[in-house]
Parts: C-alpha cells; structure tokens; sequence
C-alpha cells in the first residue's frame, strides 16, 4: 500500500474548487480555503487547474488529488495524457481523470493514460467513475484509487438526491483498489454512511467549500418556511 494513499484511509479530503466566473475563482482564494479545510482536520485537499494545484501544493502539506476541467465534450476532467501530466508537474501527488468508458480526445485508452502517468512522472492515478462497470475496468487498468465522483453525472447514470452509496459498496466488495466516494455528500452522516458503506476515503467540496450553493439551501429554506 502507497505510504500517501494510507494517510487518506478513513479520512476526509475537501475539494476546494470555484466555478468560471464566479467570485471565489480564483488561485490565491482557493489556496486559502484549502488551508483553512486542513485547520478543520482535512486529510486530503482536491483541486481544479494549474495555478490552484501548484499553489495549494505550496501552501498545505496534505496529499493533494489534482484535476485540469477541460474542454466542452463528455470527457473533461483531465480529458488528455497532457493534460494529467501537467496536473502532475504542477504538484498533484494523485491525478484524477475521467474513468469512465467514453472515449478520450486523445485516443488513448485509460489503460494507456494511467500507465504513461506513473511511468513519467511518478504521479498516483485516481480515476472518477460513474458506474460499476467503470468502476471495474479503472481497477483494471491499474488506477491507484477508483472514485464514484461521476455517478449521476453521465448520460446513462440516475443523478440522486443525494451519494450513491450503493455503488460504493458493491466496488468496495468487488475490487482490491482503494474506493472513494465522492460526488453529493452533503452532511457529516452521509460521510460517516459512505465510510460504512466501504470508503476508503470521502471527498466532500460543494458542502463545505461552496458558499453560493449552500447560501442557496438555506435561502431556498428559509423562503418556503414564510
């Protein structure tokens, strides 16, 4: 077992990323936010783009999952073998891409990107999946950690209110790689229920690191309540 994949057992990793165009968007902000979810007890920090990963990975000494959101096709989180080999010379330790099947703009299999990944740069892979299936076939292909993170958000998936912590548990029983749930974890229970389900480790961001999102939930509550 990866030394820096053993410090995320049983732990929380926070994604601190801010969508284009919105106030919080930017690097400096999201190296802060990241250092105050390590204050909070985060054992892990996940990150979109370049300039946020290379400052974070600066700032905070937690292993930090690094991602490049790409393009407007169906595979966008690191969606090319360049793309993850410059998240990874950013300062990822783990780089995650799009696990799923859907073919990659590149041409390359998964196999052949987590492979070239590892072998250049020394990087962990983290593969976000969307089904069982995929879940499987990451595995497979030699990922380091196999994520749920796509669950719901693929043409062919349901979307839930809330995880899909049934996928979790039939990957944490069917493969050997380290199962991380991720995608609309929304309070401390359904983390604690996704580690009991089988996690390996649990991804939260929009909950803790989203202020528009979650002012949305308690505006949109406080309005039907009048």
């Amino acid at each position: 077992m990866n030394a820096l994949i053993g410090q995320l057992r049983h732990r929380l990793v926070v994604s601190c990323q801010a969508y284009p165009g919105e106030p919080m968007r930017d690097p400096d902000t999201m190296r802060r936010v990241a250092l105050a979810a390590a204050d909070g007890g985060a054992a892990g920090i996940r990150a979109q783009g370049l300039a946020d990963i290379a400052a974070i990975r600066e700032a905070v000494g937690l292993p930090l999952i690094g991602l490049w959101k790409d393009g407007d096709g169906d595979v966008f989180i690191t969606p090319t073998l360049d793309h993850a080999l410059a998240v990874a010379r950013a300062g990822a330790h783990i780089v995650a891409l799009d696990g799923t099947s859907r073919p990659r703009p590149d041409g390359r299999t998964l196999r052949e990107t987590v492979a070239a990944i590892q072998e250049q740069t020394g990087a962990l892979v983290m593969a976000d999946c969307s089904t069982f299936d995929e879940g499987v076939a990451a595995a497979a292909a030699n990922a380091d950690l196999v994520g749920t993170t796509l669950a719901g958000y693929t043409s062919y998936t349901r979307k839930q209110a809330g995880p899909d912590l049934d996928l979790v548990a039939r990957l944490a029983a069917e493969i050997d790689v380290p199962v991380v749930a991720e995608g609309r974890i929304h309070t401390p229970d359904q983390a604690a229920q996704a580690l009991r389900a089988g996690a390996w480790a649990v991804v939260v961001g929009t909950a803790i690191t989203h202020p528009s999102t979650i002012t949305s939930w308690f505006a949109s509550a406080v309005a039907d309540a009048r």
